[in-house]
C-alpha cells in the first residue's frame, strides 16, 4: 500500500489542495531539475547534436511503459510524439481523417456530452469540408450515471461512424467508460478510437494492448504531473503515412547529423516522430517532465487509486448526508478515486461553495453542478476534514 508522499512535495502547511485535475503541483524532484536545467542553459558550450534529441526519447519511453505501449514491430517509444496541447494533438487526427480508409460524406463522429473544448473544437472544420455530422452522447438525468451513459455510448456507434471520441474518465463528473469495449465497438464498424487521457494516464492504469486505439492525447501538466505546454500523443499505424501538422526539421530521418542538414532529406522518421511539434527538444520542460514520469511509473497508476479511495473512503459517506451525490463504483463503469464529481443540493451555489472553501483554503473546482475533487498521494487526512468540515458548515 502506497503511504503519504506529502514530504516529497513543497506545498504549504494549512493549504488543502484537492484539485489536481485542475494543475498538479510540482513534486521536489521536479522543482530541483528545473533550477539544474536552467542553470545549466545558462551556458551551452558543451551542447552535442545527439542532447536535441536523447531527452525527448527517454521521456517517451517512460510514457509508453505507463500506458502499456508494447508496439511489437517497432520500438515503443517511435509511437509517441511530443506535442504541445490536446487541441494539437487532435488537430492531427482531424488533418487526417480524409485519409481513413471508406471516409465518405454523411458519417459521423461520436463525442460525449459536457466534453472539453479542445475535444469537440477539433472537429468542426473537418466535419464541414468532409460532409461529417457530431453524435453527442449525452448524459442520463437519472443516478447513477455510469451503466446508462456506458450503454448509449456504445448504441451510438454504428456502421455511419468514422471516429469515436473518449477519455477514460470525464473531465468534470469522473465518471469512467469502458474503453476495451468502446474500442472493440469501434473496430467492429471500421471507425477510428481517439482517447484524451489527460484526466486519467499517470492516475488510474491505462492498458493500450487492451484498449488497441488508434490514438492516445494527454497533457503533461496534469496527472503526469510535469510542466505546462508540454504533453505527449500515441499514434497507432493507422497514422504511420499520414499528414504532419508542420514540418519540423527534426523530425525527418538523420536530422542528427547537423553537418549534412542541408542534404534536405525527404524520410520522416519511423512511426509516430513526424507529429512531434517543431522544437520539442524543450531543454527546460522535458527533464521535469521525465523526472514527474519516473515518479508515477515508481508509485504505480493502480497503487494511486488504492491511496485515493482510502484516503475519501469516508468523505463520500459524510457528504452524501448533506445532501451531496456521488456516482458509486462500479470497476469501468462507475467512479474512479482520483478525480470524483461532487454534486451538490439543488440549493446550493457551486461557485459560491467553491468560493467558500477558497476561503478556507481548501482547493476544489467547481464545473456545471458539480465540485470537481481531485486528491493525490500528496494529501492526507487532514485535507479530507477541512473539505468536509467546511462543506458542512456551508450547506
Amino acid at each position: 500500500m502506497l503511504t503519504s508522499q506529502q514530504d516529497l512535495f513543497s506545498l504549504p502547511k494549512g493549504i488543502h489542495y484537492l484539485n489536481c485535475a485542475t494543475r498538479a503541483p510540482f513534486s521536489k524532484a521536479v522543482e530541483q531539475v528545473g533550477h539544474e536545467v536552467l542553470t545549466k542553459h545558462a551556458n551551452p558550450f558543451g551542447l552535442r547534436p545527439d542532447d536535441f534529441f536523447t531527452g525527448a526519447i527517454r521521456v517517451r519511453t517512460l510514457f509508453s511503459e505507463l500506458i502499456n505501449n508494447r508496439n511489437a514491430g517497432i520500438v515503443a517509444h517511435e509511437r509517441i510524439a511530443v506535442v504541445p496541447s490536446v487541441s494539437y494533438g487532435m488537430a492531427v487526427i482531424a488533418r487526417n481523417l480524409a485519409r481513413k480508409p471508406g471516409i465518405q460524406r454523411g458519417q459521423r463522429i461520436v463525442l460525449l456530452g459536457d466534453e472539453f473544448p479542445s475535444d469537440v473544437y477539433a472537429w468542426d472544420r473537418v466535419c464541414t469540408e468532409l460532409g461529417l455530422s457530431i453524435t453527442t452522447v449525452s448524459m442520463p438525468t437519472d443516478f447513477p450515471k455510469g451503466v446508462k451513459w456506458n450503454e448509449q455510448l456504445l448504441d451510438a456507434i454504428g456502421p455511419d461512424t468514422a471516429l469515436v471520441v473518449v477519455p477514460p474518465v470525464h473531465w468534470m463528473y469522473g465518471i469512467c467508460f469502458d474503453l476495451e469495449a468502446v474500442g472493440q465497438r469501434a473496430r467492429d464498424v471500421g471507425a477510428w478510437f481517439a482517447i484524451d487521457g489527460t484526466q486519467a494516464i499517470g492516475a488510474l492504469p491505462f492498458d493500450l494492448e487492451k484498449i488497441q486505439p488508434d490514438a492516445v492525447v494527454c497533457a503533461g501538466y496534469k496527472w503526469l504531473m510535469g510542466p505546462y505546454s508540454l504533453g505527449l500523443a500515441y499514434y497507432g499505424p493507422a497514422f504511420d503515412e499520414g499528414v504532419p501538422l508542420e514540418e519540423g526539421w527534426m523530425n525527418r530521418l538523420d536530422s542528427n547529423q547537423f553537418h549534412r542538414l542541408m542534404d534536405y532529406q525527404p524520410e520522416y522518421r519511423p512511426g509516430a516522430y513526424r507529429y512531434n511539434v517543431g522544437e520539442h527538444t524543450h531543454f527546460l520542460q522535458m527533464p521535469m517532465l521525465e523526472t514527474s514520469l519516473q515518479q508515477l511509473v515508481d508509485w504505480q497508476p493502480t497503487r494511486i487509486q488504492a491511496y485515493t479511495k482510502n484516503l475519501m473512503a469516508d468523505a463520500w459517506s459524510a457528504l452524501e448526508s448533506l445532501g451531496c451525490y456521488v456516482e458509486p463504483e462500479n470497476g469501468t463503469l462507475g467512479r474512479c478515486h482520483h478525480l470524483v464529481g461532487l454534486w451538490l443540493p439543488d440549493h446550493a451555489d457551486p461557485m459560491i461553495i467553491q468560493q467558500a472553501l477558497q476561503a478556507e483554503n481548501v482547493s476544489v473546482s467547481a464545473r456545471a453542478r458539480v465540485l470537481r475533487i481531485a486528491p493525490h498521494v500528496y494529501n492526507t487526512p487532514d485535507d479530507v476534514d477541512a473539505l468536509v468540515r467546511v462543506l458542512t458548515k456551508v450547506l
